[in-house]
């Protein structure tokens, strides 16, 4: 019989995500008896470019770092009732991800399980810096540039598909769109076409809507007094419940989440994560499809089930955007502490000594300087903001960074914050410091032609 239905959840909508908290969803897919999928979304671009460093130091590492807290309290579960998992816990090198997978189910008594590799993001090898930099979208940040750390484009949910289709209970992917982890799963299940704008769309916006995890049921939503979520308390965060999705062959989708568990998902929560990250409404661009979302109907179906119908789509683009990292020299920064009676003129005072050193010792460092809890998330680099403030306080931090291409400069920096223990205002205290190689990152549009996506299952 045709499959009418079918269950997603989200186990993690980032790679910091809470280990265990997609079991509850788990154990409700379980439940529910119809097909299932668990995804687990991971792989922020800062995410991607320090998986790239590690990997260069080890070449067997360079998958997510949370695979194993994220994945071993359900992988068991999973495999014993046949829920199927999506993930890009792969980042650099999804090869490595896979294979640590199948050790851990093996250790758990499935030593049989079908794991499937997604390929074809890195375009390390592929490209050029040059050839890059002449698809850059960012300017110039490329131009001139004899190396890159590693370029990965957003591949579609088609191999994720096919990776389905040849059986695998596991598919590891790199870099791929978001919400191509639910699209695929969907594709697989009902056997919709690829030119199926609409159906595709609609998979897309589920997708969307589940990639970040408990956003869409609460979390980054609550705003005591103005956004309570249900009641502004801590306890419905304590255990805040991932959502899922219940989604028919039409496309039309119900989001809930786990019974018992916290947070809400309401109108509220669904149209604010419905329109998280989106920059047109009506052309939402994935490699998949353009998401037109301006017709969605939003509809509370009962407590904790939003219903959407109404996604529509467009031919998807002839490019795929690609992300490409860079060295940026050195990140170092510096902080000291200063408390009780006018401690932000203390704090000032300190600023201003720093800066008047370093602008003798190292004039071409570009410096920045912030006053937490004065001022430092507004704030700018030049320090035009800190000057303006007016906000006092007795229990301030003051935080200082630079970047340089070289270590020596920023060193110096670090140096004399230290020194503020004896040379600077009185009662400075708790200085921490840190030195380490930063990475800039780059979007270029590459001709989908030259992106070669590919799914192999693990030998």
């Amino acid at each position: 019989m045709p499959v009418t239905t079918v269950h997603i959840g989200a186990g993690a909508g980032f790679a910091g995500d809470r280990a265990g908290a997609a079991l509850p969803v788990v154990q409700a897919l379980a439940a529910s008896g119809a097909p299932s999928f668990l995804i687990f979304e991971t792989l922020a671009e800062r995410t991607l470019a320090l998986a790239q460093l590690e990997r260069q130091r080890d070449p067997q590492a360079g998958y997510s770092p949370s695979l194993v807290a994220l994945l071993q309290p359900v992988l068991a579960l999973c495999l014993h009732h046949k829920i199927r998992i999506v993930s890009n816990f792969g980042a650099a090198h999804p090869q490595a991800a896979a294979r640590r997978i199948r050790a851990m189910a093996a250790d758990m008594g499935f030593p049989q399980a079908k794991i499937a590799v997604v390929s074809g993001d890195d375009l390390s090898a592929r490209f050029s810096t040059a050839d890059l930099a002449a698809r850059e979208t960012d300017g110039r940040l490329l131009q001139g540039r004899g190396s890159i750390v590693a370029a990965n484009a957003y591949l579609g949910a088609q191999p994720i598909a096919e990776a389905l289709d040849a059986g695998a209970d596991i598919v590891v992917t790199g870099r791929v769109a978001d919400p191509a982890l639910v699209l695929g799963p969907l594709v697989h299940a009902f056997g919709w076409r690829w030119d199926d704008w609409d159906r595709l769309a609609a998979g897309t916006l589920v997708g969307h809507l589940l990639e970040c995890g408990p956003q869409v049921s609460g979390g980054y939503f609550a705003d005591p007094g103005f956004k309570d979520a249900p009641s502004g308390h801590a306890g419905d965060f304590v255990e805040i419940g991932y959502p899922i999705a219940e989604v028919r062959a039409d496309g039309s989708a119900i989001i809930t989440k786990p019974a018992g568990t916290g947070g809400v998902v309401d109108l509220r929560t669904v149209k604010e994560q419905m329109l998280y990250e989106i920059h047109d409404p009506a052309a939402y661009l994935t490699p998949d499809v353009v998401l037109d979302i301006t017709q969605v109907e939003v509809e509370q179906a009962g407590p904790d089930r939003v219903a959407l119908r109404g996604a529509r789509g467009r031919a998807r683009p002839a490019t795929l955007k690609a992300t490409v990292c860079f060295p940026a020299g050195l990140f170092g920064e510096a902080e000291i502490s200063y408390a009780g009676p006018n401690a932000t003129a203390r704090a000032r005072l300190a600023i201003d000594i720093i800066r008047a050193r370093m602008a003798r010792l190292q004039p071409a460092l570009a410096l920045r300087a912030d006053i937490i809890g004065v001022v430092s998330s507004f704030g700018d680099s030049a320090g035009h903001d800190l000057a303006a403030a007016t906000a006092e306080s007795e229990d301030v931090r003051v935080r200082f960074a630079a970047r340089h291409a070289d270590a020596a400069p920023v060193q110096q920096l670090l140096a004399e914050v230290e020194a503020l223990y004896v040379a600077g205002p009185a009662g400075g205290g708790g200085v921490r410091r840190h030195l380490v190689p930063q990475l800039a990152s780059a979007s270029c549009l590459i001709e989908r032609e030259l992106v070669q996506p590919g799914m192999e299952l693990l030998a």
